[in-house]
């Protein structure tokens, strides 16, 4: 985010310019999205609603923005056009907590918030509502009498998901804090009714990752209940090896159907891997590996690498190629292993340190194949090339294992340093 940014009072980014990195602007910020959340913890904040040129307004998730200031906000370019759904978790922070008549919580004072201030979490992307601007008494934000003071978010009564009941939105919020796979057992675990009301709850993102760790009936049951376009948005954001697994589980109508209504460069890497036999490289293979041109350094390699949304898999190894940097690529150079680019100076050129000696795979390369490959040579990714020398993606060994393991492996619980089977 940007320098001296921490803390940002709401009111100050209301109307301020969204631009891309190109320096080209999106459209302006008409509000905040929040989450309310249990346990004493403050509302984190989802992300915004953008008025687009058309006056249509989108949601810009939190984690599309690299910079928030008072004067402007920067995506990473990358915007679901689609219209903005407020959903039952979510909160807008200028439409819904400014003017609102609350109660300090110390003196059972009557105060009016005038302001919100976020902040964002050290080393971490998250931002949430740290502070309230609040002027005693009653009246709204143009009554000018009473005193006024910034006070901690605690210090105000009214927002926890303990003082609005117990339902989907409580549950949600109670989940924030498990992994993907703790939140797909709960929710295998749950009714369909009450399933149903949580996925219609959870962000895109999230119900994204939860969705890639259930058995494959719940996932096409969930889908099947959520609007046709927010289906395609959960689609997008789910890997795409993973979406394709999905997809094919649907009648053909349907996949065609959501397929269209996919952004057309996540539609065709779906396409694309679904064009291949489930059980080979091809089919296991996802086609978002981190991929470097041999001018990049040690330093842009492990700039990459740190990226939080990057499973421990695809972060361990870069591979560098000849433009395009998108797969299907240009020629293949070899691969650079995590531990290597600790061991070299941040100014290395990867093309001098890369490791060319290991085959990599084709794409009609069988399982059995696949797994021998990465249990002799000891690695967590295999890199997938075509005929013409192209990296296609690659194998991870969570997919494969996904593979190997009995098919109703997900729907057992995991505790401490066992796993104990429902009704087992």
């Amino acid at each position: 985010m940007a320098a001296g940014a921490s803390r940002v009072f709401v009111s100050h980014l209301s109307g301020v310019p969204v631009f891309d990195p190109n320096g080209d602007q999106v459209g302006r910020v008409r509000d905040l999205v929040a989450m309310l959340r249990v346990g004493g913890r403050p509302p984190r904040l989802l992300g915004f609603v953008v008025e687009v040129v058309s006056r249509r307004r989108i949601f810009l998730p939190i984690t599309r923005v690299t910079g928030i200031d008072s004067g402007q906000v920067i995506t990473t370019g990358v915007v679901n056009m689609r219209r903005f759904e407020q959903r039952p978790t979510e909160r807008l922070i200028l439409g819904e907590f400014l003017d609102r008549r609350v109660r300090l919580v110390e003196t059972d004072e009557e105060v009016t918030i005038l302001d919100v201030a976020i902040q964002q979490l050290p080393a971490r992307r998250d931002w949430e509502i740290v502070k309230y601007f609040v002027r005693k008494g009653r009246g709204g934000a143009l009554r000018r009498k009473g005193e006024t003071l910034t006070v901690d978010w605690s210090a105000v009564s009214g927002f926890s998901l303990e003082e609005h009941g117990q339902g989907a939105e409580s549950l949600v919020a109670t989940f924030e804090r498990l992994r993907p796979t703790d939140v797909a057992n709960a929710l295998h675990h749950l009714s369909p009714k009450r399933r149903a009301e949580v996925a219609a709850a959870l962000d895109d993102d999230r119900l994204a990752d939860v969705l890639e760790e259930l058995p494959e009936d719940d996932q096409v049951e969930i889908l099947g209940k959520l609007k046709e376009e927010r289906a395609a948005d959960v689609l997008e954001a789910m890997d795409p090896d993973d979406a394709a697994d999905l997809l094919s589980e649907l009648p053909e109508e349907d996949k065609e159907r959501l397929l269209m209504l996919m952004r057309p460069d996540d539609a065709a890497d779906v396409r694309r891997l679904m064009s291949y036999a489930e059980r080979t490289a091809g089919g296991l293979m996802t086609t978002e590996p981190i991929v470097l041109r041999p001018d990049a350094t040690v330093a842009d390699a492990l700039a990459r690498v740190r990226r939080s949304d990057l499973s421990p898999a695809l972060a361990a190894q870069v591979y560098v190629c000849r433009p395009p940097d998108e797969t299907p690529t240009g020629k293949y150079l070899g691969t650079v292993h995590f531990q290597r680019l600790l061991r070299d100076p941040p100014f290395t050129l990867v093309s001098s340190i890369v490791d060319s000696d290991l085959v990599p795979l084709a794409p009609d390369t069988p399982l059995s194949v696949v797994t021998s490959y990465l249990a002799a040579y000891n690695l967590v990714s295999v890199p997938v090339v075509d005929e013409s020398g192209a990296l296609l993606g690659a194998v991870t060994v969570d997919d494969v294992l996904d593979h190997l393991l009995p098919e109703d492996w997900r729907e057992t619980d995991f505790h401490g340093e066992e796993w104990v089977a429902h009704g087992g």
